[in-house]
C-alpha cells in the first residue's frame, strides 16, 4: 500500500472518502464493497479504488480469489472453490478472452463468470491452474 500511487492532479471526492472510511475495516476495503460503493456513487470503480489508496486504505477479498485473504496466499483455500463443479467449455471461453498478451483482464474474468453463471472465483481460480495471469483489476490494484 505504501508504494501505491495516484494519478497526478487526482482530488478525493469527500463524499466517496466518507464511503470508504465508513466501510473499511482495519485499513481495509472489500472488493465487493468498494464496487457497491461505486454503483452506488455512479462513478467508476477505478475512482473509488484510487480514493482508497489515497486514503492509505487497502483492498482485500478479490472477487476472484487473487489477493487479501488473512492467513492463504489465495481465496481460493478459503472458500473451497476447488471443490466447485467446472461447466465444460469453461477453460476454452478463458482462453477466448485473454488480450494479445495472453493475459487474462479482470473485466473479462467476470464476463466468463457470468456467461456461464459461475462464481467468478472459480474462474479466476481456472485461470491461475492454466497458467493464466489476470491483469487490470477494475479497482486499479493491479
Amino acid at each position: 500500500m505504501k508504494d501505491k500511487k495516484v494519478p497526478a492532479g487526482f482530488v478525493v471526492n469527500p463524499m466517496l472518502a466518507a464511503a470508504v472510511e465508513a466501510h473499511a475495516k482495519e485499513g481495509k476495503l472489500a472488493c465487493a464493497q468498494a464496487f457497491a460503493i461505486a454503483e452506488s456513487a455512479q462513478v467508476a470503480p477505478l475512482v473509488v479504488g484510487q480514493t482508497a489508496d489515497a486514503l492509505g486504505v487497502g483492498l482485500d477479498h478479490c472477487q476472484l480469489g487473487l489477493y487479501g485473504y488473512p492467513g492463504h496466499t489465495k481465496g481460493w483455500a478459503v472458500s473451497n472453490i476447488a471443490d466447485h463443479p467446472v461447466p465444460e467449455d469453461l477453460e476454452a471461453a478463458i482462453r477466448t478472452a485473454l488480450d494479445a498478451d495472453g493475459k487474462l483482464p479482470c473485466v473479462r474474468a467476470w464476463q466468463v463468470a457470468a456467461e456461464f453463471a459461475v462464481p467468478k472465483m472459480l474462474v479466476g481460480y481456472i485461470a491461475d491452474q492454466m497458467g493464466i495471469r489476470i491483469v487490470q483489476c477494475q479497482l486499479g490494484a493491479f
